[in-house]
């Protein structure tokens, strides 16, 4: 316990510090999420569609998911430096596959009965697309974004070893230090971040689940 008010006074008085470090972090989380969001949903769409682009997108983006995400931070580094863009690209790699697998997945399952329904209803393409299969892909879209979020949420983390700041940087600071307390200043937010992301979408994902 005592360790607990350690951190929590290290907090308090580097305020500013640890508030630009989670300002970063968020920064961190949400770059990468919102362009795996943009490009990985119609991707997803896309590869429902098309077996071709099933067999491409999927096997390529599950490649990515066995490479480690310092890896990945390392390989980008000749590229774009010791920057912030070099740990974008990283974690937008990291949030991709959860993002298109689970959309993919959720397109798939759709019964063929209910569009050749709808069809029949004379609904358009785009109908079909944001009235039926949208609301019936939803919740497992979600639960592929919720992985995704809680992932990149961990992860951004290690962007603190190629200098883009973030929380990661307490935990970097409190390992060379040999400081336990410092370290609890990043990794405990860090882990209350991961658990409101996971609660809140899980809860998005029964609000949106259609009735038996």
């Amino acid at each position: 316990m005592q360790l607990v008010f350690e951190a929590y006074d290290y907090a308090i008085s580097n305020s500013d510090k640890f508030l630009d470090a989670l300002l970063q972090h968020l920064l961190l989380v949400g770059v990468p999420l919102g362009i795996g969001l943009l490009i990985g949903l119609p991707l997803g769409v896309w590869s429902a569609r098309s077996q071709l682009a099933a067999s491409l997108l999927t096997n390529g983006f599950n490649a990515l998911r066995v490479i480690p995400s310092l890896a990945i931070l390392f390989v980008a580094i000749p590229y774009f430096g010791l920057s912030f863009q070099s740990a974008a690209i990283a974690l937008t790699l990291l949030v991709m596959p959860p993002i298109l697998i689970s959309t993919d997945v959720a397109f798939r399952s759709i019964d063929p009965m209910i569009r050749e329904a709808a069809v029949g209803m004379g609904l358009s393409a785009r109908q079909i697309l944001q009235q039926i299969e949208i609301p019936l892909a939803l919740p497992v879209v979600i639960a592929g974004i919720k992985t995704a979020t809680v992932e990149v949420i961990a992860s951004a983390t290690l962007a603190a070893f190629i200098g883009a700041g973030g929380l990661g940087d307490f935990v970097v600071l409190g390992f060379a230090a040999y400081d336990n307390a410092i370290l609890l200043v990043g990794a405990v937010p860090v882990a209350l971040l991961a658990l409101l992301a996971e609660v809140s979408l899980s809860a998005l994902q029964k609000v949106v689940q259609p009735p038996l």
